[in-house]
């Protein structure tokens, strides 16, 4: 039995070929989505535990984190599922389970925290930081790289401010972090 081997006319290797790469493309934009949402997400669920927290006599202040952060998986989910009928890339897989590991992480992290009577926000900032800057060098985006470093420069100072002020360094980190790179990314030509 002779093996026949497919052999592509120039014209067909040029179509996949863009095909590949406007995959890539229309993967990376779907980044730039997530990191908006979840950029949103947690620079309010900050904000208003800072406020309520700081001026309220609110017992519950905490609540806008699981409230927030259980919308967001639930989005989450539902655009990877959405995602999963189309071709996905290497770079797409990989990035889903680095985010995956590094969700986790927050989730015990928090817990750890919680439990201990500690604000977990010195420790989520690095989680962030972590997987910002791995996106951003994954994707080679600069803007994804600097707010990764934004992450990791909050994470130092949040140990050196009062533990009242954590909540707005991680609202200042998300908006430099996750926002102006999640705009960045969605609005970009790549």
């Amino acid at each position: 039995m002779e093996l026949t081997e497919n052999e592509l006319q120039p014209s067909e290797s040029l179509r996949l070929i863009a095909d590949v790469i406007g995959k890539t493309k229309e993967n990376i934009k779907e980044h730039g989505r997530l990191f908006l949402l979840w950029g949103w997400l947690i620079a309010a669920a900050s904000i208003l535990f800072f406020i309520l927290h700081t001026y309220t006599a609110f017992k519950f202040y905490f609540l806008p984190f699981p409230i927030l952060v259980i919308i967001g998986i639930i989005i989450t989910l539902q655009a990877y599922s959405k995602q999963s009928a189309i071709a996905e890339t290497y770079i797409g897989y990989y990035l889903k389970m680095l985010w995956l590991a590094l969700g986790m992480s927050f989730i015990i992290v928090v817990f750890i925290n919680v439990v201990k009577g500690n604000l977990p926000f010195t420790y989520t900032l690095l989680l962030g930081g972590i997987g910002t800057l791995v996106s951003g060098l994954v994707l080679r985006f600069r803007p994804l790289v600097i707010g990764g470093g934004c992450f990791l420069a909050a994470c130092i100072a949040s140990v050196f401010i009062a533990h009242t002020y954590a909540p707005l360094v991680q609202a200042i980190a998300v908006i430099a972090g996750y926002l102006i790179p999640g705009y960045l990314l969605k609005y970009s030509k790549a």
